[in-house]
């Protein structure tokens, strides 16, 4: 297998995306997905947002999005990766690991020294992945309420 290519998401990789988040994930988004390429690609750049395709020739093998955030609770400004995904038929030949690395020299030249995601706790293929690319636990707990259902939202 050839090293892939790493460089910008473009307009033409929503179809691609959108397949493979969905054969990643089990289900269907593609008004999300078109939500975030507007943002991400459409646009323009912006060096706050990564939005990045992993390339094996014409076909897409892999993506990953994040921002540089600096909101949460006090939070320094910090890159947040909140969408990573690898063609499973070409998973475990660092094409994840390229677009980590890539999107983290992108975070550092935008000023950030921290990159941050969140992680399912009983994923372990993406614990693993992120550990594996260097992430530790953080500095901050997330934490989460269960609401009951809106009247007329069951």
């Amino acid at each position: 297998m050839l090293k892939p290519s790493i460089g910008p998401l473009r307009a033409s990789d929503l179809a691609a995306v959108i397949r493979l988040d969905a054969r990643l994930t089990g289900r269907r988004k593609p008004a999300y997905w078109k939500t975030l390429f507007r943002e991400f690609v459409a646009a323009g750049r912006s060096s706050s947002r990564v939005g990045l395709a992993a390339r094996d020739g014409a076909s897409l093998s892999g993506y990953l999005l994040g921002e540089v955030r600096a909101f949460e609770f006090g939070s320094a400004p910090c890159g947040w990766i909140f969408a990573v995904g690898v063609d499973p038929d070409q998973a475990h030949h660092g094409i994840g690991s390229a677009l980590v690395a890539d999107a983290g020299r992108r975070f550092a030249r935008a000023g950030v020294s921290t990159v941050r995601t969140m992680v399912g706790r009983n994923d372990v293929s993406m614990l693993a992945f992120f550990r594996s690319n260097g992430f530790v636990g953080g500095s901050f707990t997330q934490l989460e309420l269960a609401l009951e259902p809106a009247p007329g939202r069951r």
